[in-house]
């Protein structure tokens, strides 16, 4: 429930005071959100371990992310951290609240750390080359590739993003279905700019919803009914890649890119021929016009 920066930053770095103006900054757009960062992880002075103790204390798990994150693994949903954070301090803290056992169902895409055994110095070690450090927007992209290689029938995945702060704000847009916690910087982000969302204030309105989103998927991508409202690519897939794909793809009316998406090999536009080209085909052949 809280940041595991800013608890770091608030007991052994800048401080509360100082970090409450550089995030100021980065809202304005004075400064980018890797430079604060790098100043923020900078201030810290304490070795990994003593700083992990503060951090034990006083972070709160959302009090029903365990049995979401329990329900995905029952139902084969991969679950993965997408963070701006620091991949030690995540898998940590992952460890420590669910258990080893339970934490190695998720992947951690975060930014590595160099950090001095005495704590004198942390240092990020960025994953992108960008002003955000880590560009939330280039992992999820990655992730959609690399879960459509493992969709072996060739069917599209629906990708699910829950975020609340300035750093999932490039994501917003490249997910099929978005939460956004109530009340934080992402909702706003979403209200000026008129993102599609669901507002969320624990894991278990999310589990809600995506039991419900599972349900009505599967009733419209099992037959001829209407695309599914969250992922209708993933459903114009499902229904051309049968059999019977002739007609059902006739009812679908996809888009000439759906088309040429679907079959890249085989797919051609059809291009009347002019008068001329007809007359030259038939003279050609000994057949007068």
């Amino acid at each position: 429930m809280q940041d595991t920066g800013h608890i770091l930053f608030d007991a052994h770095g800048c401080g509360s005071d100082r970090r409450t103006i550089l995030d100021e900054q980065i809202k304005t757009g004075e400064r980018s959100f890797r430079e604060v960062s790098e100043e923020m992880w900078g201030s810290l002075n304490v070795p990994f371990e003593d700083g992990f103790e503060v951090m034990e204390k006083s972070l709160e798990i959302d009090p029903d992310f365990q049995t979401f994150h329990q329900f995905c693994i029952k139902n084969n949903i991969p679950f993965n951290v997408i963070s701006a954070g620091l991949k030690p301090i995540l898998r940590k803290v992952l460890d420590t609240f669910l258990g080893e056992e339970e934490s190695a169902h998720i992947q951690i895409v975060a930014n590595e750390a160099e950090i001095t055994e005495d704590g004198s110095q942390w240092k990020p070690v960025w994953l992108h080359d960008t002003a955000m450090g880590h560009d939330k927007q280039i992992s999820m992209t990655e992730a959609r590739a690399e879960a459509e290689l493992t969709c072996e029938d060739g069917t599209i995945p629906l990708i699910v993003f829950i975020g609340d702060g300035v750093s999932d704000l490039p994501a917003a847009r490249e997910a099929d279905v978005l939460f956004a916690r109530r009340g934080l910087r992402l909702e706003e982000y979403c209200i000026e700019n008129k993102i599609p969302y669901i507002a969320f204030d624990t894991f278990a309105d999310i589990e809600k919803e995506v039991k419900a989103i599972m349900v009505e998927d599967e009733k419209k991508t099992g037959g001829l009914g209407k695309p599914a409202r969250f992922n209708p690519r993933a459903n114009l897939w499902r229904r051309v890649s049968s059999q019977k794909s002739s007609p059902i793809f006739v009812a679908a009316s996809p888009t000439m890119e759906d088309k040429m998406f679907l079959w890249p090999n085989q797919f051609s536009e059809y291009k009347p021929k002019s008068i001329a080209e007809v007359v030259s085909e038939r003279l050609a052949g000994g057949v007068t016009a």
